[in-house]
């Protein structure tokens, strides 16, 4: 069932948020200040792309890092990319198919605020997912 909702996915929006997120970490790789802030969208972008079957788990400690990490990325990449999701989630939300892919975009709103102390992992893998994991359905 994973793979049939993770193909109308990648039609419907997988494509065009895993672009998004590519876009983001290219510009964001140009400096080395940037390089932490590309590598997490480009490991955003293969979610987006492919996000059934997975989950985002926190990991154990943000830190102050963690932090300040996710408040420069809210300023250089986050709020356009959750305005993304927000605005393909609105698209699918109007098509009955289309509600359960724009839940799943809403969902992700969150991740691309805050992507920093969290991972992203293979659901039923040896990493067992706690309680507050981030499933997509």
């Amino acid at each position: 069932m994973g793979v049939i909702l993770n193909l109308i996915w990648l039609v419907v929006a997988g494509i065009e948020l895993a672009v998004a997120y590519v876009i983001a970490g290219v510009i964001l790789m140009v400096t080395i200040v940037g390089i932490p802030f590309g590598l997490q969208a480009f490991k955003l972008a293969g979610f987006a792309l492919w996000p059934f079957g997975r989950a985002v788990v926190r990991t154990k400690s943000l830190g102050a890092l963690g932090l300040l990490g996710n408040l420069l990325w809210v300023v250089l990449a986050g709020w356009w990319l959750a305005l993304v999701h927000i605005i393909t989630g609105i698209a699918l939300f109007i098509t009955i198919i289309g509600i359960p892919m724009a839940i799943a975009n809403f969902k992700m709103v969150g991740l691309a605020f805050a992507p920093f102390g969290r991972d992203v992992v293979e659901r039923g893998s040896k990493d067992s997912l706690p309680d507050d994991a981030f499933t997509v359905r």
